[in-house]
């Protein structure tokens, strides 16, 4: 079931980030905090390493070499993120750019209530 978790997250991820041009900071990390119950070191270094070469190469070995990545959760994650930025694309290509930034903006508020207030 987690594998599962890893790779719905990633399809999430990739679906925004298709749709927004977001992915790790935003919905990557939180998830894998509120949902996996990760560390907000082992959340950040797991979500670089899904961006390894050439954007994440270095901050991801930092965490690496601390104990704070994950690397089979990290590649399901890039694999949903493959996958799902496919789809965001496709959907954000049939919304209007008042409905693309209203829905980014909500989603932004629902992430940060969720931090705020979640466990």
């Amino acid at each position: 079931m987690t594998n599962l978790l890893f790779v719905a997250i990633g399809l999430f991820a990739g679906v925004l980030a298709g749709m927004f041009g977001i992915g790790g900071g935003i919905i990557i990390v939180p998830a894998l905090i509120l949902l996996a119950r990760y560390s907000p070191q082992t959340a950040t270094g797991t979500s670089l390493a899904i961006f390894l070469f050439p954007i994440g190469a270095l901050g991801a070995w930092a965490y690496y070499k601390e104990g704070h990545v994950r690397i089979v959760p990290a590649l399901l994650l890039a694999l949903g993120v493959f996958l799902g930025s496919y789809f965001g694309a496709r959907i954000a290509q049939h919304m209007s750019p008042l409905l693309l930034k209203r829905s980014f903006s909500v989603f932004l508020v629902l992430v940060a209530a969720r931090m705020w207030w979640g466990k």
